[in-house]
């Protein structure tokens, strides 16, 4: 069901107890996967009761107020799985590690009970057979799929505008973007209209939207979590991750999603590096801990002192809590070098695009990049340019440019381990974004850092490290993201790092164009 096309019935939903008192003893907001829970086994809160809650500020701010158009389609099922859980856990009185978590997917996530379009009007209607590997993994985890979130169109770009689902915009200041690709998600998760989200990384589109909206988000070495099932850009650089509130919620989502899938062969080289939970990270990693701050990824001028400045501020905190800081420049990983002449993207998109719609057969509207090039029903202003380098690429993967970028990104791989082992680095510490994510309008996010984990195929994650000076249109500022890049299996490392962090600062803030729901706003249901 499109968002723009939900259909409301006003209903009371906080129906008063027998003794008389209406229980509105759960605060959903900014909550976490552990305060569901608790609230569930405590008998305040129903499965229902929280989705209806959720549904409810995605009514009163997705399309209207701030009118985010972070969402492109509601479950309409949602309700009646969430009642479905509730009869199961009053019978059995079990949770499951996922049991009625609502989360939004990125919309390409495969999911058999809902479109996956990547937010283009080509594949407008598109309806895959069977869910992708994460999304069975999450469900099978009791997660309950609240919807499917917008995102820049094709995964291919850091503004999230979509011929479909048109602009997300930033819930901390309406008047910009909300990073991307995954840029929905983002402000989904931030405006507290699910539990957490699901996005997908080449080159920075988990990260960037995490820095933007004030997250925690992980994007995965290559191969520790499945890409099948997910509409691809490069099969070399695509990773697909959590996007959470805080970094226990990111933990929990990880436990699930990770695993060996054959469809995946990439996922063959995790046998082996998956420890028992990630949740037996969550402690203070930063005492001791060797951190190479790389200066050459921090921009030089007026519009990058705002960024700089809170990450001095988060750089102290580092060190406040015993980390060592190691300043380091390294010209080899100048990221704007890298993102015009390293990555994958071009050479790899036709040809990794094309064999996704063709395996959907009759269940997509097109089988090519150059029929949905020759449609013209594509936001051109983002992607003109991009589609028309992929297209031009006869046979990607075969060419001298494309084995040339391959041999690159090894040497990429190989600066960013050394770099690591003659400093004896836990982490490479910077922002993922020089400057803050750009106005509406714009349509290239410049400066962002994210290439490098992308190139290198090493786990990096976001979390909150605060927040620009207030202005009129962002009245508690724009948020901005650390970035902790470490070595291929090292989530376990960057998880007690980010908690450590995110427990010394406790930096995240919900935004104010978003506020909680007064009692007679939270009134509808949906059919």
């Amino acid at each position: 069901m499109h968002v723009k096309k939900i259909a409301v019935l006003f209903v009371l939903l906080f129906i008063p107890r027998a003794d008389g008192a209406a229980d509105r003893s759960f605060h959903l907001m900014e909550t976490s996967i552990a305060d569901i829970h608790k609230a569930m086994q405590a008998g305040t809160l129903t499965c229902h009761d929280l989705v209806q809650q959720y549904l409810d500020r995605i009514d009163a701010y997705d399309q209207q107020g701030p009118a985010l158009d972070s969402m492109l389609y509601i479950n309409p099922k949602s309700l009646e799985q969430a009642d479905a859980f509730d009869q199961e856990f009053r019978r059995t009185q079990k949770l499951k590690p996922l049991g009625c978590i609502p989360i939004v997917l990125k919309d390409n996530f495969d999911t058999a009970d809902m479109p996956t379009t990547a937010g283009a009007l080509t594949l407008k209607g598109a309806q895959p057979e069977k869910d992708a590997f994460a999304v069975k993994r999450l469900r099978e985890a009791g997660a309950l799929i609240l919807g499917k979130a917008n995102l820049q169109e094709f995964a291919s770009g850091g503004i999230s505008v979509s011929s479909l689902g048109g602009q997300v915009k930033n819930p901390y200041d309406l008047t910009r973007t909300p990073g991307g690709s995954s840029g929905g998600t983002g402000a989904a998760v931030a405006a507290n209209f699910a539990a957490a989200g699901t996005g997908s990384d080449t080159g920075g589109s988990i990260r960037s939207p995490s820095s933007a909206n004030s997250l925690v988000g992980l994007r995965p070495t290559r191969g520790l979590i499945s890409r099948d099932g997910i509409v691809p850009v490069s099969f070399t650089q695509d990773t697909i991750g959590p996007m959470t509130r805080n970094v226990a919620d990111t933990a929990r989502l990880l436990d699930v999603m990770v695993g060996y899938d054959p469809n995946d062969p990439v996922t063959s080289l995790n046998v082996g590096n998956i420890p028992k939970t990630y949740t037996a990270f969550l402690q203070n990693g930063l005492k001791g801990a060797r951190l190479g701050v790389l200066t050459n990824l921090f921009g030089s001028g007026a519009e990058y002192e705002e960024v700089n400045e809170v990450m001095a501020k988060a750089i102290d905190a580092l060190k406040a809590q015993g980390a060592v800081i190691v300043r380091l420049d390294d010209a080899a990983l100048d990221t704007d070098t890298l993102n015009a002449k390293f990555r994958l993207n071009e050479p790899e998109f036709k040809s990794a695009l094309n064999h996704y719609l063709q395996q959907q057969g009759s269940r997509v509207p097109v089988h090519s990049l150059a029929e949905i090039i020759a449609s013209g029903q594509y936001h051109k202003p983002t992607l003109e340019k991009f589609f028309a380098t992929a297209e031009s690429y006869e046979d990607g993967p075969n060419s001298a440019d494309y084995k040339d970028r391959r041999m690159r990104m090894d040497e990429i791989r190989i600066e960013v381990a050394n770099l690591m082992a003659k400093n004896h680095l836990d982490a490479l510490v910077y922002p993922h974004q020089k400057c803050l994510v750009l106005p509406i309008g714009a349509t290239l996010q410049k400066d962002r850092n994210g290439v490098i984990a992308a190139l290198a195929g090493f786990p990096a994650i976001e979390v909150p490290a605060g927040f620009s000076r207030p202005t009129t249109s962002a009245p508690i500022g724009v948020p901005v993201g650390i970035e902790f890049l470490g070595r291929a299996w090292a989530e376990p490392e960057l998880i007690k790092l980010a908690f450590g962090f995110e427990q010394a600062t406790h930096l995240r803030e919900p935004p104010v164009s978003t506020p909680a729901l007064r009692a007679t706003q939270s009134a509808k249901t949906y059919r």
